[in-house]
């Protein structure tokens, strides 16, 4: 069977919890990509309910008593899903060939080079018969994928009767069971790096085996930062005859949600590094491949199977993103923060868009609210900072903690908990105060210790409030975490005029100067770099210098490099603006 070729040169990353939780039921059946967050079992009982209802599914809740809970929550929402999208695709087909406008507004989705636009005009022009058309729509278009993520560090040990659980039954570990026993013939992303008993644990699941007609059922997709990291992880999965599908490549800071920055790496270049060993990449991770197909006395392809380069973070223009396709020859790009101003595409409650819409450079920040230590890319006045403000005046610290997914921390108690938690700042606020500090240097220490946030119900509730559940969480509010090109974007979209945006049609953007995304990024590690420059200054450390001195040098490479690129497109503009962050390092 051959396999379609996608409608579109785009995806939508996964965002947040919620943000993207039921984004395939929205714009799936136009052949759009998207990817759901399967870390909040919670959330998602709770949205496979809604939407149960609404299309008239089977639905049944999971007590936390059973011990696999968590794993048939998921599974049963993505089969849900994958139920509706199905029943939807099937319905757009048929209106594409019986109704006008919808196919005209299905046209205009599309980008002028499309070979699939091209054909399908080509029928039109001929006035092809309906049974001509139905045949042609059926042979040729397919719906987006309903691909699914998880943060492979989010693997918390569970407990049950105070005794804990083997490792299988691991948050991320359940998450990965729950696609992988759903009906769902898609991939899973793997992001914030490298875990080694939860990629052993995927051998346990044969739908990432391939068939005899060399087809996976389920993919694999992993993000990664630069081209060693694929080649390491690639090879690790490789050992086990599992095959990986898609390096999905992710600026370190110009991006949404937490941000990991590379050692000065920057985008351009580690696009150009995977373009040039692409194929030394499959080629080197096909043979290990054979290998342990072979050691495992199963089915072995004569060819490498498929695998893609994609991008994202920070992309914002059309001309941005054929750059992208037409240099890097990537495969699909990631337009994730714009999408949040699209209703019709993301689940964004009313009061956050409209905070969204007003946002300008200013007001998106790498923030320390995260639990997990790691910089957090955050808008100012959220909803559930506000909500967090006014506790903090009546001397409340904390979050009750309710959902667990992000306590990693053991520093007082024999069982992990969460930074943000009431009872982790309460022990480290009695600590504080026996130190003798002065009113300044308290002060100082508790807003560091009360500024982490619980990412794990702010970044839930937009999907609370959209389905109009009365859960008491609500009143937290929305944590939300655009990339910093979203500044640029200053209105509600429609998913036509977003996706026409993409492909050079209109043009969405506000008046605010944009950047290109290149440099926006550079800045970015700039002032990054500058700011650890500072820290070390004050306090020398060698092993910090050595850090320093690796960063410096990529940065300077990577400006180089830009500079090549830029003047052969003669962009003066992007120019002037690297040659001012080469005198502000």
């Amino acid at each position: 069977m051959q396999k379609k070729k996608p409608i579109h040169s785009f995806h939508i990353p996964v965002m947040g919890l919620a943000f993207t939780v039921d984004s395939p039921i929205k714009v799936a059946q136009y052949g759009i990509s998207s990817v759901v967050s399967i870390v909040d079992d919670i959330l998602i009982e709770k949205m496979n309910a809604f939407y149960s209802k609404e299309y008239n599914l089977p639905f049944q809740t999971y007590g936390n008593k059973d011990i696999d809970a968590r794993a048939k929550r998921i599974t049963s929402y993505l089969n849900n899903v994958d139920t509706i999208v199905k029943q939807k695709f099937k319905e757009f087909k048929l209106s594409l060939s019986e109704k006008k406008e919808v196919l005209e507004n299905f046209l205009e989705l599309l980008p002028e080079f499309s070979e699939l636009k091209n054909n399908l005009l080509n029928l039109i022009e001929k006035n092809s018969s309906k049974e001509v058309l139905q045949k042609w729509i059926q042979d040729n278009l397919s719906p987006g994928n309903i691909d699914v993520n998880i943060m492979t560090k989010l693997d918390n040990e569970r407990y049950q009767n105070n005794e804990q659980l083997p490792a299988m039954y691991n948050d991320a570990h359940t998450a990965l069971k729950g696609f992988a026993e759903s009906t769902l013939q898609s991939s899973i992303v793997l992001s914030a790096g490298m875990n080694p008993r939860l990629y052993s644990y995927f051998e346990n699941f044969e739908d990432f085996y391939p068939t005899k007609q060399d087809i996976l059922s389920k993919k694999i997709i992993l993000k990664v930062s630069d081209y060693r990291s694929a080649m390491i992880q690639g090879q690790f999965f490789a050992k086990k005859g599992l095959w990986v599908s898609e390096y999905r490549i992710e600026s370190g800071l110009n991006c949404g949600g937490h941000a990991f920055a590379t050692e000065g790496l920057l985008l351009g270049p580690i696009l150009d590094t995977f373009k040039e060993n692409k194929e030394d990449l499959i080629t080197k991770t096909f043979e290990t491949y054979t290998k342990a197909l072979e050691a495992k006395g199963k089915y072995i392809p004569s060819t490498p199977l498929s695998l893609d380069i994609t991008v994202q973070g920070g992309v914002g223009t059309a001309d941005e993103h054929q750059f992208l396709l037409d240099k890097y020859k990537v495969d699909s790009i990631g337009w994730g923060s714009p999408f949040l101003l699209v209703p019709e595409a993301t689940t964004v409650d009313t009061e956050t868009r409209t905070i969204l819409e007003k946002a300008k450079e200013k007001d998106l920040y790498l923030s320390n609210i995260s639990p997990l230590g790691v910089p957090f890319n955050s808008v100012r006045n959220s909803t559930n900072e506000q909500y967090k403000t006014e506790r903090l005046k009546q001397d409340k610290i904390g979050s009750s903690c309710p959902k667990k997914f992000l306590a990693s921390n053991k520093k007082y108690t024999e069982k992990s908990v969460c930074t943000a938690s009431q009872k982790f700042q309460q022990l480290e606020i009695d600590n504080l105060k026996s130190e003798n500090l002065s009113p300044e240097s308290y002060r100082a220490k508790f807003d560091k210790i009360t500024e982490k946030s619980c990412l794990c119900i702010g970044l839930a509730n937009a999907g609370l409030i959209e389905t109009k559940n009365e859960a008491k969480e609500v009143q937290q509010g929305v944590l939300v975490c655009p990339g910093p090109n979203l500044a640029y974007f200053d209105k509600k979209l429609s998913l036509k005029s977003m996706v026409q945006h993409i492909y050079g049609k209109t043009d969405v953007l506000g008046s605010t100067v944009r950047p290109h995304m290149f440099v926006k990024e550079l800045e970015m590690y700039v002032n990054y770099f500058n700011d650890k420059l500072a820290i070390f200054v004050n306090s020398p450390d060698k092993k910090q210098e050595k850090y320093l001195n690796k960063f410096h040098k990529n940065l300077m490479e990577g400006i180089q490099y830009y500079l090549e690129v830029f003047e052969s497109n003669k962009n003066k503009l992007a120019i002037e603006r690297l040659k001012t962050n080469i005198q502000s390092i």
